[in-house]
Formats: structure tokens, C-alpha cells, sequence
């Protein structure tokens, strides 16, 4: 059972860590969901996808008794637990800023979709660019189009991927029109206001970082 008080505190409470290994377990879930596995226990899970079984157990039981003695998780209702705990259980619509190849590429991943996120459209302000598709069939808008389609389409979510000079304009406008959960794949720093979270991906960075240790001659992992 899920600890109802919890779930409505639990954006103060549980750490942005915790709600990142949540969404392993249910990744992890899915695959041994699909491969038709019927239960899997903590340890199991664990060692399977190389994760902690004492965490696992300290955050599930955070918002409830999942687990039956003897027998371990059933791996449906897991699942259907972790994808209300995050927020899952309904449709998320999102809106993806820049039509270029890294926000066409996006607007196509499949796994957006079969985790309940619905990609209304993609925004540029490239005229060239409104009115046609992606591959995958999400549209092209105009970007002066997002105020009055932010309320209709509810959306949610906005990803960013413009370029630098572009993104706090952006952002100044998704917030505005009251957006506030917003991932941004664009250089630089940007700022939002309290109550709006703000989610960077600097690939660049990461590349970086994966040169770092290349040049230190470590190949252990």
C-alpha cells in the first residue's frame, strides 16, 4: 500500500537522488517485465542490473509495503506503485524547443513515449521549418504559438534545445506561460524562478569528463 501523505509531501522530502534510483528500479522492472518474469526479490534485482539491494529496500519502503515475505516484489504491481509514485500513471505533455537535429532526434525517441510523456510539438522560429514534421510525425510550430497552445495542449514539460544565446528567452517564456518543470540541453547557465525546477544535460560536459579519464590512463572503471 501506498503512503498517500508521503506521495503529496514527498517533493519536499525525498531527494532528487532517490526519485532518479525510482526511476531505475522501473526501467529494470520493465525489462524483466517484458522478458515475463513474475516476481524478483531485492537481492535479485540487485545483482541483475548492478544496483544496491539494502537502497532499493530504504526507498521503497519510503512510500509503502511493497514486498511479500518469501516471494519478493510482483513486478506488475511494482511497477504500477513506481509509476504513480512518479507521477506516471497519467499522460505528460511536453513541448521541445528547437528543430534541429538534437530536438528532432528527441521529439522521435520512442522511450519519451512508452514512459507516458506525449510530445505536442516541436517550436522554432526557423519559418522554413513550421508546418513540417519529424520523422517519427511531430510538428513543427512556430514559436509565437506556444502562449496559446501552452494552456489548450496542458503542457507540462519544455525541452530545450536552442542555441545558447536563444535559451533564457526561452525559458523566460515557458515560465511565463506556466511551465514548471523545464530540461535543458542548451549550453550556459540559466535561471528560473523559485517553484520551477530546472534540469541541465551539458553532453559536453560529460564528454569532457570521459576525456578526463582517458588522459589519466585509467581503464579499470
Amino acid at each position: 500500500m501506498i503512503n498517500r501523505n508521503k506521495l503529496k509531501t514527498g517533493g519536499d522530502r525525498v531527494s532528487e537522488l532517490t526519485a532518479g534510483r525510482l526511476a531505475v528500479y522501473l526501467r529494470c522492472l520493465n525489462l524483466l517485465d517484458t522478458d515475463g518474469t513474475k516476481t524478483v526479490s531485492s537481492k535479485v534485482l540487485a545483482e541483475q542490473f548492478h544496483l544496491n539491494a539494502a537502497q532499493i529496500r530504504k526507498d521503497l519502503a519510503y512510500f509503502g509495503e511493497f514486498g511479500v515475505r518469501g516471494v519478493g516484489y510482483y513486478i506488475k504491481e511494482l511497477k504500477s506503485h513506481l509509476r504513480q509514485i512518479l507521477g506516471l500513471d497519467r499522460k505528460v505533455h511536453v513541448a521541445i524547443f528547437g528543430a534541429g537535429n538534437l530536438g528532432m532526434a528527441l521529439a522521435d525517441y520512442p522511450g519519451f513515449r512508452q514512459e507516458g510523456f506525449v510530445i505536442v510539438g516541436l517550436f522554432d522560429t526557423a519559418h522554413s521549418k513550421v508546418g513540417h514534421r519529424s520523422r517519427g510525425g511531430v510538428r513543427i510550430f512556430d514559436l509565437a504559438d506556444f502562449r496559446k497552445m501552452a494552456r489548450k495542449e496542458r503542457i507540462s514539460i519544455a525541452v530545450l534545445a536552442v542555441p545558447a544565446a536563444a535559451a533564457q528567452g526561452v525559458v523566460n517564456m515557458v515560465v511565463g506561460c506556466g511551465v514548471r518543470a523545464i530540461m535543458n540541453f542548451s549550453p550556459g547557465s540559466l535561471k528560473v524562478p523559485s517553484g520551477v525546477k530546472l534540469k541541465n544535460v551539458d553532453v559536453t560536459v560529460s564528454m569532457a569528463s570521459l576525456s578526463f579519464f582517458l588522459t589519466q590512463g585509467n581503464t579499470d572503471g
